[in-house]
């Protein structure tokens, strides 16, 4: 297994990886502050269950493919960008319904997560992270190649979940004081929706 000196190293980067607000904590917060903390929540787990998919694939080899593979590489990332966009835009166009007690925009915990899990598999760059950062940390000498990889993914994959929650709560936090002002719930839903079209774009113009 992997020594406990590469261990904390390794614990210590990722820590710092995870608390950078990134694609995956854009998404929560929007969620969270537009939906509430449990959204936020059920998001960043989807999150969580999206990269645990990309450790699989770093495992059995399938990010290596991606990664030597121009056209499955731009097809993954095309995929996850019209995802992306088409969540944006049926937010931005679509008559959201809200609760009416809290000013919510109402989405399911089962449906944020499952959005969540797509749109973290169709990123590719995640893929290649994966496949690029966890090898550095395995030592062949002690021990299974293939079971040190997977511990240090769902190490990721834990605290990756526990930065993601800890920004759920904050948003949520945020969204309870925002949603008071009439304005943010007649144009909440755009806000969110623009997010994820920004998201997109952004992994459209993502390079190898």
């Amino acid at each position: 297994m992997i020594d406990a000196s590469s261990l904390i190293t390794y614990i210590a980067i990722v820590f710092g990886f995870v608390f950078i607000p990134g694609p995956a904590t854009l998404l929560t917060m929007a969620r969270a502050t537009s939906s509430g903390t449990r959204v936020g929540i059920a998001t960043g787990a989807g999150v969580a269950a999206g990269d645990i998919v990309h450790t699989f694939m770093a495992v059995v080899g399938l990010s290596a493919v991606i990664a030597t593979s121009a056209l499955l590489f731009s097809v993954i990332k095309y995929a996850g960008a019209a995802y992306l966009v088409y969540l944006g835009i049926r937010s931005i166009l679509g008559k959201v319904s809200t609760d009416r007690a809290s000013g919510m925009l109402t989405i399911t915990t089962t449906e944020a997560f499952r959005q969540a899990v797509l749109a973290e598999m169709l990123n590719p760059k995640t893929a290649l992270f994966f496949l690029a950062f966890l090898p550095q940390f395995v030592q062949p000498e002690n021990g299974s190649v293939a079971l040190q990889l997977a511990a240090l993914g769902v190490v990721f994959v834990l605290l990756g979940l526990l930065s993601t929650v800890a920004f759920a709560f904050g948003a949520g936090r945020l969204g309870d004081f925002l949603r008071r002002n009439p304005t943010v719930l007649k144009w909440q839903g755009k806000a969110v929706g623009s997010i994820y079209c920004a998201l997109g774009f952004h992994i459209a113009l993502q390079e190898r």
